[in-house]
């Protein structure tokens, strides 16, 4: 999943040496956290949220596979 967030990112950024992806697994859920430049944070998480929750559905559509729930945070450097 990390791979997966880290490539769609840093197709939609300007600086994409600054995207940073984090991946945590506890037992049940897997959390993905998403850092991207200050400036390029409006990119990533679109007009009223739309590219943030087209990245979540991606993402947990590629999560079928495991038996795991998907998080995608985004946060601020």
């Amino acid at each position: 999943m990390k791979e997966l967030v880290e490539v769609l990112a840093k197709a939609l950024v300007e600086k994409p040496d600054e995207v940073v992806v984090t991946q945590t697994e506890d037992s049940d859920s897997i959390t993905v956290e998403l850092q991207v430049a200050q400036s390029d944070m409006g990119k990533v998480i679109g007009k009223s949220g739309r590219i943030a929750k087209a990245i979540r559905t991606v993402v947990k559509a590629a999560s079928t596979k495991t038996d795991k729930r998907v998080n995608v945070e985004i946060v601020q450097k």
